[in-house]
């Protein structure tokens, strides 16, 4: 289990510019951005145990933020 937070800007270095351009520029990518980081927050407190939940919970999480990285990248990509 990991305890390092997945941030966007560690995973794309390369894309942070393109990131903030489409936050601000398309709506729809701001929403993915602002669920994807409030999904890998509660990920992150899960696995370090400052808010504890039960391993389905836990999978269910970790699946949503790994759908929203790949749409996040899809549109980067694109």
């Amino acid at each position: 289990m990991s305890n390092t937070p997945h941030e966007l800007a560690d995973e794309f270095p390369d894309l942070v510019d393109k990131m903030h351009a489409l936050k601000v520029e398309d709506s729809r990518f701001a929403k993915l951005l602002d669920e994807y980081h409030e999904v890998n927050r509660a990920v992150h407190r899960a696995e370090t145990k400052i808010e504890p939940t039960d391993d389905t919970h836990m999978e269910d999480m970790r699946k949503r933020r790994m759908v929203l990285k790949d749409e996040i990248y899809g549109m980067l990509s694109a």
